[in-house]
C-alpha cells in the first residue's frame, strides 16, 4: 500500500512544508499592517468562503475528469496566492491599494482554486481498499504533520533574517515544485467517467439526506467549527497568554507536529484495528475535549505540553476516523463530491467559527479563546456515542 501512495505522499509532504509556513505567521503578518484581530477571522474566513463554495464543485470534477487535472489547477491557484502575498506591499504600491486588500485577494483566490485536501483524500481512497483507508488517511495525516515540522520553524528562522516577504515567497516556490511533480511524475488514480452525474446542490443535499452519511456528515461540521475556531486564535491566545513571540510559535507549532507524526503513523492505524473508525473518533473527541477545558489555565510550559500531546492526540484519531467513516459511507463513484462536501463544511466552519474564536479573546481576553471550540467539540463527542450506539444496535441480530 505504501509504494502505491508515495508520490502523493512526497507531494502532500512537500505541500504541507510550504503551507505551514503561513499558519503561525499570518495573523503577525496581518496585524503587522494594523489591522485587528478581528480582521485576521475575517481574511481567514474570507479563504474558507471561497473554499466552502468550490470544493464539492471541484470534487465533483474530479470524479469525472479524474483528480490530476483538479489537483493541478489547486496548485497553480496556491503558487500564485502564496507569491501575492509575499509581494503584497509591493502590489498595493504599485495599484494603490491598501496591503490587506491584496492579502484578501489573495486568500480568496487560493479558496477558489480550490484547495487539494479532499482531492488528495479522493486519489488515495481511489488507490486503496476500504478496510486499509484508516491506515493510508492516516499516513496523509503524517505527512501533513511531518511538513509542519520543518514549515513552521524554517518559516520562523526565514522570518528572523528577511522579514515576511522571503518566506511566504519560499512556499510559493515550494508550491510550484509540486505543480511541476504532479505533472511530470503522478499517475492518474482513475479512468475518466463522462456519463458521471453533474455537480448539483441537489445531488450536494442529497449526502446528508442519506442517514447513514447525513449523521456522519453532521458530526463531521461540529468537529470542523471547534478546530477552525482553534486554529484561527491559537497563535493570539500563546502571544496573550503566555507572551510568546513569533518564533516561538513557530518552533511550537514544530514540536505540535512531532507529535502528530508520532501519532498518525504509529497510533492511528492500530487504535483503528482494535476499535473501529467510531470509537477511534469517540477517543480522539474525548481527548480534545480535555484539552480544550484546560485553555483557561495554561500559564506554564508543563501544562501547554499537555495540552499540546492531548490536541496531537486527539486531532490524529479523530480527523482520520471521521475522514474514513465518511469516505467508506459513500460510493466509489461520489468519492470526490463527498469528500468535497466533507472539505467544504471545513470552510464553511472557517467562515462562521474564527470572527467568534477572536471576538472572544478580544472581547473577554485570552482563557475564553477556547470555550466555542469546548462546547462544539462536547457536541461532536455527544453526536459520535449516539452514533456508536445507533451503529451497534444496527449490528446486533433483532430479538424475537
Amino acid at each position: 500500500m505504501i509504494r502505491k501512495l508515495l508520490p502523493i505522499l512526497g507531494v502532500t509532504f512537500i505541500d504541507i512544508v510550504g503551507f505551514s509556513m503561513l499558519i503561525p505567521m499570518l495573523p503577525y503578518f496581518v496585524t503587522h499592517f494594523g489591522a485587528s484581530p478581528y480582521v485576521v477571522g475575517l481574511i481567514v474566513a474570507t479563504f474558507s468562503f471561497c473554499q466552502f463554495v468550490s470544493a464539492p464543485l471541484w470534487g465533483s470534477i474530479s470524479d469525472r475528469i479524474g483528480r490530476k487535472q483538479v489537483l493541478i489547477i489547486s496548485q497553480i491557484g496556491a503558487t500564485i496566492g502564496w507569491a501575492m502575498l509575499g509581494l503584497a506591499p509591493n502590489i498595493a504600491a504599485a495599484l494603490s491599494l491598501a496591503p490587506i486588500a491584496v492579502v484578501f485577494v489573495a486568500r480568496a483566490l487560493e479558496g477558489v482554486s480550490g484547495g487539494n485536501i479532499s482531492i488528495t483524500q479522493a486519489y488515495v481512497a481511489d488507490l486503496v481498499e476500504p478496510r486499509e483507508r484508516s491506515r493510508a488517511f492516516g499516513l496523509i495525516g503524517a505527512m501533513f504533520a511531518a511538513g509542519m515540522v520543518f514549515g513552521p520553524a524554517g518559516g520562523g528562522l526565514l522570518y528572523s533574517h528577511y522579514g515576511f516577504a522571503v518566506p511566504f515567497l519560499v512556499a510559493a516556490a515550494l508550491q510550484f515544485a509540486t505543480l511541476i511533480i504532479t505533472i511530470v511524475m503522478l499517475p492518474e488514480s482513475r479512468a475518466r467517467m463522462d456519463d458521471a452525474d453533474r455537480f448539483s446542490i441537489a445531488a450536494l443535499l442529497a449526502s446528508f439526506a442519506k442517514p447513514h452519511l447525513g449523521r456522519i456528515l453532521w458530526q463531521k461540521l461540529a468537529i470542523a467549527l471547534a478546530l477552525y475556531g482553534w486554529f484561527a486564535v491559537f497563535a493570539l491566545y500563546l502571544q496573550r497568554q503566555l507572551g510568546f513571540s513569533l518564533t516561538q510559535t513557530d518552533y511550537l507549532f514544530s514540536i505540535f507536529a512531532i507529535f502528530n507524526v508520532f501519532m498518525n503513523v504509529f497510533m492511528v492505524g492500530r487504535v483503528s484495528a482494535r476499535l473501529g473508525d467510531r470509537w477511534m473518533s469517540n477517543v480522539g473527541l474525548t481527548s480534545l475535549v480535555a484539552g480544550f477545558a484546560i485553555v483557561p489555565f495554561i500559564h506554564n510550559i508543563l501544562l501547554l505540553s499537555a495540552l499540546m500531546l492531548l490536541f496531537a492526540f486527539g486531532i490524529a484519531l479523530t480527523n482520520t476516523g471521521i475522514t474514513a467513516l465518511i469516505s467508506n459511507a459513500a460510493s466509489d463513484r461520489d468519492q470526490g463530491m463527498v469528500l468535497g462536501t466533507s472539505s467544504s463544511l471545513d470552510s464553511l466552519s472557517g467562515i462562521l467559527a474564527p470572527p467568534v474564536s477572536t471576538g472572544l479573546l478580544s472581547g473577554f481576553g485570552s482563557p475564553f479563546a477556547g470555550v466555542e471550540s469546548l462546547v462544539l467539540a462536547g457536541v461532536a463527542l455527544v453526536m459520535g456515542l449516539r452514533g456508536a450506539r445507533g451503529e451497534e444496535a444496527e449490528r446486533s441480530p433483532a430479538v424475537s
